[in-house]
């Protein structure tokens, strides 16, 4: 099951990640947000994230590290959403991608 949730979140982050290089709308999302200097961050962000939760998957310190970054991300994220007063539909999958990665890095740090 674990193996399942962590293919879910990286192939989401590497999707959204390579989809900001590629599609308007997500970069106009960013200066909807006051942060459009920050979209290309967060999207190599995303990628290596993504990438990194794969590469997790044979090494375990860097789906952790991968994990706890991811949500972090997603924290801030929602943090943001919030701020700007988007709706709860709106900023449900930041918070549900936060706890997915929080738990994701939980059980890989029990693996210590």
């Amino acid at each position: 099951m674990m193996t399942v949730l962590i293919w879910l979140s990286a192939l989401s982050f590497l999707f959204y990640g390579i989809n900001y290089f590629t599609s308007q709308k997500l970069k106009d999302e960013f200066k909807r947000y006051g942060l459009a200097k920050f979209g290309p961050l967060t999207a190599v962000l995303e990628i290596l994230g993504g990438l990194g939760l794969l590469v997790g998957l044979r090494v375990p310190l860097i789906l952790s590290v991968a994990s706890g970054g991811l949500a972090l991300l997603m924290l801030l994220g929602f943090g943001v959403r919030l701020k700007i007063k988007d709706g709860l539909w709106l900023s449900l999958p930041s918070f549900l991608f936060m706890l997915l990665n929080a738990y994701i890095f939980y059980v890989s740090l029990r693996a210590y």
